[in-house]
């Protein structure tokens, strides 16, 4: 489980092929991380959280025109929306909470009070809470991480890193074996009076964590911290045989969702935002047209068109001069059919659900028409859960380790985690189901369907105790009354 001072054979290995070409370890890392924080998949990563925390291409929005060269410039009298619809951040919270919004089960099958108990303290409330938040890092960024730590009352914690803060180094092209991975955070300081942000990074391997700061493409000895084990057992430093970071994927490519939807999402924004512009100006609505007014070049034609509103046009039929307005209607119903468009396409290639689909809306919905509605954004849980779940197994590597070296407690039976997906449901037909199931399938997998069951193992106490208490009324505290008898019968 745990070693100390052991050099791994991988990086060993990267160390000699490093000697050879002039490179030792720590320059390795700085080339790999220069590359990698200018990489395509950090960007992607970046667009993908900006984009959820309404940060999007439209703000960089500007209205053109043609200039006296015949180039774009930029106008600055005309109205100039920036409408941010973020059907993104909508779909990314839709996943993350028909996933994880209900906490995740935990399921053994052992009878050890205390190993349970000490499951029930580390996947708490506030673990629920963490792995809503890497659910939703691993939305935007495709990979998320959980470190494992121990804290200063001796307790194992899980803390999220996000993913465009680690680097990792794999040991596999299936990137399943960690081998080690360099965590990089900014950090404000003062030099005297004034802020400056400073590159922190923190070095994990199999031999501890070392710190360091990169500054001028260098990475640097951190000075205000020392390299260190990960724990301290009975006085004496060490370490897991395991890199204790612990990546949670979308999916196995480990693709943002951002690049499925985009551009989808530009353009909505796009079209939002002109509509906004079109309908607040007369330019598009009315275009004054000035008779013998001079005639002029295309170039100030389009000019005066985009910026004033007005053309001026010079008659030869010797008419007198006047002013004439042309109107443009802008219809409504186009607008928002391809709005509606937009907004479904998103949906489709995102694959979330509409919730005002009319499978939803009729006051008919039943199951088949639920679990089709359901469908596409089954498809993306189904491979993010696979995904979650082998990551939980390897969290729990960790636990076990920890609770039998720590705690004495040696692990009694396997963990089974449990995902709960929130799904609307027609109450009606789902109790009627389970209430027809009795004597068919399991009281465990009927209470676990029921529709307002939260704890399937608390709720199966409850009925426990209920029936309990129940038995004892009926049986009158020592003896139970027969039928036919008016009073328990007496010994001799």
């Amino acid at each position: 489980m745990f070693l100390m001072g052991a050099i791994n054979a991988f990086w060993d290995g990267l160390i000699k092929q490093g000697s050879q070409s002039g490179m030792n370890e720590v320059e390795f890392l700085e080339e790999e991380l220069r590359r990698w924080l200018t990489s395509k998949k950090r960007a992607d990563m970046l667009v993908g959280m900006a984009y959820y925390g309404g940060r999007q291409e439209i703000e960089r929005k500007e209205r053109m025109m043609i200039g006296p060269d015949g180039g774009r410039v930029s106008v600055h009298n005309l109205p100039n929306f920036k409408i941010m619809d973020n059907q993104y951040g909508i779909l990314v919270d839709q996943k993350n909470n028909y996933l994880l919004g209900k906490p995740v089960e935990l399921k053994t099958e052992g009878q050890d009070d205390r190993y349970t108990a000490e499951l029930d303290k580390i996947f708490d409330d506030e673990y629920a809470e963490t792995l809503q938040a890497t659910g939703e890092n691993a939305l935007n960024c495709g990979i998320s991480w959980q470190f494992v730590y121990i804290d200063t009352e001796g307790q194992l914690r899980v803390r999220m890193l996000r993913g465009d803060r680690v680097l990792a180094f794999w040991k596999d092209d299936e990137h399943k074996q960690l081998d080690a991975a360099l965590y990089v955070y900014p950090v404000t300081v003062y030099r005297g009076r004034t802020p400056d942000t400073v590159i922190k990074c923190e070095y994990y391997t199999t031999n501890g964590v070392r710190y360091f700061v990169f500054e001028n493409d260098k990475l640097l000895p951190d000075n205000d911290k020392t390299d260190a084990a990960y724990m301290t057992i009975e006085g004496q430093p060490m370490n897991w045989s395991r890199v204790p970071l612990i990546a949670f994927k979308r999916e196995r490519h480990e693709q943002p969702l951002i690049c499925k939807v985009k551009c989808l999402q530009d353009a909505l924004n796009q079209l939002t935002s002109w509509f906004a512009d079109t309908t607040s100006e007369d330019i598009r609505s009315t275009i004054l047209v000035l008779y013998n007014y001079d005639g002029e070049k295309l170039s100030d034609f389009r000019r005066n068109l985009m910026a004033y509103g007005a053309i001026k046009i010079r008659r030869d039929d010797g008419q007198n001069g006047g002013v004439e307005a042309l109107h443009i209607e802008v219809n409504p119903q186009n607008f928002e059919l391809i709005q509606k468009l937009l907004k479904r396409a998103i949906i489709e290639n995102g694959r979330g659900f509409d919730a005002k689909d009319e499978r939803f809306t009729s006051g008919d919905a039943n199951k088949m028409n639920i679990q089709a509605a359901y469908s596409d954004i089954d498809l993306d849980a189904n491979q993010m859960e696979t995904q979650f779940k082998a990551s939980l197994r390897n969290l729990m590597w960790f636990v076990n380790n920890y609770l039998q070296a720590v705690k004495g407690i040696v692990p009694t039976s396997d963990v089974t985690f449990v995902f709960n997906r929130d799904m609307l449901t027609n109450e009606s037909e789902t109790i009627n189901n389970c209430r027809n199931s009795v004597g068919i399938i399991s009281n465990e997998t009927i209470v676990a369907n029921h529709p307002w069951t939260e704890d399937t193992q608390q709720e199966l106490e409850r009925l426990k105790k209920e029936k309990q208490e129940a038995m004892d009324d009926l049986m009158g505290g020592d003896y139970a009354v027969l039928p036919g008898q008016d009073k328990p019968p007496q010994g001799e």
